[in-house]
C-alpha cells in the first residue's frame, strides 16, 4: 500500500482505489470507464456539448490533448467517440488510478469499448511540460479545478476527494496560454456563470444548464 499525507492506495475487489484517511465516512475513490453513466454519455455521440467542444462533430479521429486528465471521464468519453486522445494528469496517485481503469477498460468484452481504452494515452506529468513533439494535436481541451468559492453546491463525493489530493489549479491561466501554443483549437470548459479563463473573448461558446465550454481558435498553432 503506498501513501501520501492522509491517503492511501490501495487494491480491492472492484479494482485500485484511494481512500481519504481523515475523511473516514466517504468511500474509497475507484476509477470505473465502463460504468453504466459513461456509457451513457458515449451514447449522446457526437453532436454532445463535449464533443463539439473538441471538435469530433467535423473530425471524428482528431488527436485531443486533455490537459487536466483527472479521473479520465472526458477522456475516454472522447475516445470513445473515436478521438485519439492523449490524457495528461499530474497527481501521482491519480494517474495510478487512470492506470488501473484503463487496464481494466481493455478486458472488457466488448471490443468497442476495449479499442476505446487503447486510444488513450495516459501521461503522468504536468501538462506545461508537454511541447508540440509530443503531437501534433487538433485540439488542446481544459478542464481546470478552481478555487472553491463557496457558493457553489457541493460535488460529488469522488470530486471532493480529488480536490483535496490535488488542490486547486492555479496555474490555470499558465496552462491556457501554453495550450494555445499547442493546437489550432482549445476548449474550457467553466461553470456556466463563470468569467473567461482570461481577458481574451471566445471565438465561440457552447452553453450547457450548470457548465459551457468557451472555445478559443488559434490557426497559427
Amino acid at each position: 500500500m503506498t501513501e501520501f499525507p492522509a491517503f492511501a492506495l490501495e487494491s480491492l475487489q472492484d479494482g485500485l482505489a484511494i481512500r481519504a484517511l481523515h475523511r473516514a465516512d466517504w468511500k474509497p475513490l475507484i476509477i470505473d470507464w465502463l460504468s453504466a453513466e459513461l456509457r451513457s454519455r458515449v451514447r449522446a455521440g457526437r453532436r454532445q456539448l463535449l464533443a463539439r467542444a473538441a471538435g469530433l462533430h467535423r473530425k471524428p479521429d482528431a488527436r485531443v490533448l486533455d490537459a487536466t486528465g483527472g479521473l479520465g471521464r472526458d477522456a475516454y468519453t472522447l475516445a470513445a467517440l473515436g478521438a485519439q486522445v492523449t490524457l495528461v494528469e499530474r497527481q501521482p496517485l491519480t494517474v495510478e488510478l487512470l492506470r488501473d481503469a484503463q487496464r481494466r477498460a481493455r478486458l472488457s468484452p466488448d471490443p468497442a469499448w476495449a479499442a476505446a481504452a487503447d486510444r488513450v494515452l495516459i501521461i503522468g506529468s504536468d501538462a506545461l511540460d508537454v511541447g508540440r513533439g509530443q503531437g501534433p494535436f487538433d485540439a488542446v481541451y481544459l478542464d481546470p479545478m478552481y478555487p472553491d468559492d463557496g457558493k457553489s453546491a457541493l460535488p460529488h463525493k469522488d470530486m471532493q476527494l480529488l480536490r483535496e489530493l490535488a488542490g486547486d489549479d492555479l496555474d490555470a491561466l499558465q496552462l491556457f496560454e501554453h495550450a494555445l501554443r499547442l493546437a489550432p483549437r482549445v476548449a474550457v470548459k467553466r461553470p456556466a456563470k463563470a468569467p473567461w479563463i482570461s481577458a481574451r473573448k471566445p471565438d465561440a461558446v457552447l452553453e450547457g444548464t450548470r457548465a459551457r465550454f468557451d472555445i478559443y481558435l488559434s490557426p497559427s498553432a
